[in-house]
Formats: C-alpha cells, structure tokens, sequence
C-alpha cells in the first residue's frame, strides 16, 4: 500500500513512525517535509491512504512529547493537504476510526484469510504487537458484523413487503451476527497488554475537543488563524452500533444521544448515509408489536439482548484497559512506557475518566447500555 511517487516524503515518514516519535525526531522531520499537493491524489483509495497517513502524521507529530509539551499550531506543510484530504473524503482533519482501523489493514498473503494470523496494519504508532493487536481485533468486531448489515437491509425490506418468514431470518442472522461481534471482542485479551494501552498507545488517539491537555484546540497553519477543535478516535465512530441502534428503535438519554449524533461527523459520508436512511425506515419495533407475532417478539428481543451483552461486555474491557490499569501506572507498576522507550514519561491523566473521543466513559457506556436494555419488548 504506497502513495503515488510525489509522496514518497509522506510514506518515508509514516514507515517510520514508531522510531521517530520514541525518538523524539518527528517534529524536526515533519519541520523539514516539503509541502505537497494533494492533485497528483486520484480516487477514492488513494485519498483514504494519504488521510490515514497524514492523520497518524499529525497525531504523533501533536502527541510526540506526552500531555505536557503539546503544541498550538499544526504546521502548514502538514495542515493544508491534510485539510484538502479531508474535504475531498468529507472526513475531519483528525485521525478517526476509519483510519486507524477501516483503512489501516491489509493481508500479509493475499489469497489468505481475513484472520489475524494473515493480517497486518499498514501504519503504526508507538505500542508494538499490542497496537497491532488492539487495530486488528477492533477490525475483526467489524468482521463479525458485516453478516448482521446484511441482516438490516433484508429486515428493512421485509417490513416494508410484510414479508415475515425474511423477517424472522433477519433478525435471527442479526443476533448471530452481534454474538459474533462479542466473541471477536474477547480476542482483545489475547493480543493487548493492558499496560501499553493504556501508558504507550492511549494519547495517541485523543483528540484536542473536550481534552484539557489542548483546552484551546488546534491551529491548522494555512487554513485559518482561528484554532478547530475535533474530537480523538473512538469505537463510537464505528457505523455497527449506530445501524443497530437505529433499526431496533432504541433511544439514549440526552446526553449520550448528542455524543453519538456528534461521532457520525466522523463517520465517512457514505456511512453516515447508511445509518440515516435506516433512520428513516419504518419502525421495525412497531411492526412486531402490531404484528401480535410471538417469534417476532422472540427474535427482536435477542437482538436486543446480543446487544446488551455486547455493550456489557465492553464495560469489562474498558475497566481492565482504562480503570485497572490507569490505578496501576499511578502505582508505578506499569513500566510498559519505558520499556517501549515511549516518550510519555508518565503515563497520561487528563483522559483518566474520559474515552478517547472526550465521552465520560463510564456514565456514556452504561447509559448506552441501559437504554439498550430498555429497548425490550415486553411480551
């Protein structure tokens, strides 16, 4: 996966940015890239490769020297193609999870499976094998799902041809699928030390909207003088939850219904299109209700259910990744950042209760859950 040849500078720099971030080296290289661009890019791949490469640019050039030497001005060799990238893609100018996990794989034989073993990321960040593993089991939760996206196109056109035999398969295929979506989860255990992620990789995600670290923003040299502020990559990116939540009518508090609303800016705009046209179907929940049908009931309310297992068991991996482990580094028993020869000295605090997109993670994730839950349909 390469730019074309005038974007050799990028490619030379994003290869490399593990090293160069511990380091401390990528500031002065990014200092010296010449300012490229961005219309020798064509299509649409080409676009998305060069947005996840300048997005993993930016992030290490902001992050480099931990929550305390962050920078106000990203510099213009860097912000204007950046910028146009995005505006081309309808993306913001920050890395989301459509770089870090959407665009950022490939096969290591490409006649393999899509299975870990066979897969590798394209660009990396401090973190090692736990980044791999944390960007390749979050691609696999996609993986899982995919089944259960076809489940909601049939589910919607079942409805609207009174179809309920399709229905009742949908709906099945989408509990199958968001079970899946939980099984690939678990794998997180396996490839990610909870130490590096949350000391080594953790800030390398967060963002400059609702961060105290960068209380003003960030000033995209060139573009303008007034500083932006966007939110760090977040699952809440993801379309997955969105589609579910919206096929099975289910309706968060305020507060996190804002949250969620805001991560679909983030989405690619054909994603975001996804999840609004579903938005816009006919009320699956008031079709089963009405049609008195018991399976129905039955198999809406296991997806219901897959989903609250789901979100549940995110909980469990948020407090081992984030709450466990942020009282461990401030015990001082996580070395995980010198032993990666990170650049954070200690690990980061100003995220300690916040997820990466700048939610309070733990009120947001179980008000998601719960009202998730309260989506059941009571027989």
């Amino acid at each position: 996966m390469e730019l074309p040849a005038p974007y050799g500078p990028w490619m030379e720099i994003a290869h490399d940015l593990p090293q160069l971030i511990t380091s401390h080296q990528l500031r002065s290289r990014v200092h010296q890239m010449p300012q490229l661009s961005t219309q020798h890019l064509h299509g649409r791949e080409e676009l998305h490769l060069a947005h996840l490469v300048l997005s993993f640019i930016t992030m290490g050039y902001l992050w480099q020297e931990g929550e305390k030497g962050t920078v106000k001005v990203l510099p213009q060799n860097l912000a204007v193609p950046f910028w146009e990238v995005s505006q081309a893609l309808g993306l913001p100018p920050i890395l989301s999870h459509a770089d870090f996990v959407l665009a950022n794989w490939r096969r290591k034989n490409p006649h393999g499976p899509l299975e870990i073993d066979n897969l590798d990321t394209i660009i990396a960040l401090p973190g090692g094998e736990s980044l791999r593993g944390f960007i390749l089991v979050t691609l696999l939760v996609e993986k899982a799902a995919v089944p259960g996206f076809k489940a909601i196109v049939e589910a919607v056109r079942a409805v609207l041809q009174l179809d309920e035999e399709t229905l009742h398969r949908a709906l099945q295929e989408m509990a199958e699928a968001i079970r899946d979506m939980n099984k690939a989860l678990k794998r997180m255990h396996d490839h990610v030390d909870p130490a590096v992620f949350y000391t080594v990789i953790r800030i390398f995600l967060s963002g400059w909207k609702d961060n105290p670290a960068m209380p003003d923003g960030l000033i995209y040299e060139g573009v303008s003088d007034e500083p932006m502020e966007y939110s760090g990559g977040s699952a809440a990116q993801s379309t997955i939850l969105h589609a579910f939540d919206e096929l099975l009518g289910i309706r968060h508090s305020e507060e996190s219904a804002a949250f969620l609303h805001r991560m679909r800016g983030y989405m690619p705009p054909p994603h975001r299109a996804f999840v609004e046209e579903i938005h816009r179907a006919p009320s699956l929940k008031q079709h089963v209700l009405s049609s008195g049908d018991t399976r129905l009931h039955v198999a809406f309310n296991q997806c219901v259910s897959a989903l609250v297992d789901f979100r549940s068991y995110h909980i469990t991996i948020v407090t081992k990744y984030i709450t466990i482990a942020a009282a461990k580094a401030k015990d001082g028993r996580a070395e995980a950042g010198t032993k990666f020869g990170s650049s954070i000295e200690k690990p980061p605090s100003a995220l300690e209760a916040k997820g990466t997109g700048g939610s309070h993670i733990f009120s947001f994730l179980k008000s998601i859950r719960d009202a998730t839950r309260e989506g059941m349909i009571n027989a």
